[in-house]
């Protein structure tokens, strides 16, 4: 899912910025995520390189994982 380089508003304004590639492994908090699943992602990062700030898109899939708890059914 590409990300538009207007996408990042930011306090400082800037225009510098970079769109990269991540991995990011979104965990639920506290002592009761403990047993539910971590949500890996790989989305491209829109990042203004100069105040640091980041956006980026879940995947429907992905974001159905993080508003009901439960793990994804590989074989889909």
């Amino acid at each position: 899912m590409a990300l538009k380089a207007t996408g990042v508003t930011c306090k400082c304004s800037s225009k510098n910025r970079g769109t990269f590639t991540a991995e990011v492994a979104i965990h639920f908090s506290g002592m009761e995520g403990v047993d539910r699943p971590i949500v890996w992602v790989f989305p491209q990062l829109l990042v203004c390189l100069d105040c640091g700030l980041a956006q980026f898109v879940i995947a429907e899939r992905e974001l159905d994982v993080l508003r009901y708890g439960i793990p994804l059914d590989d074989a889909a």
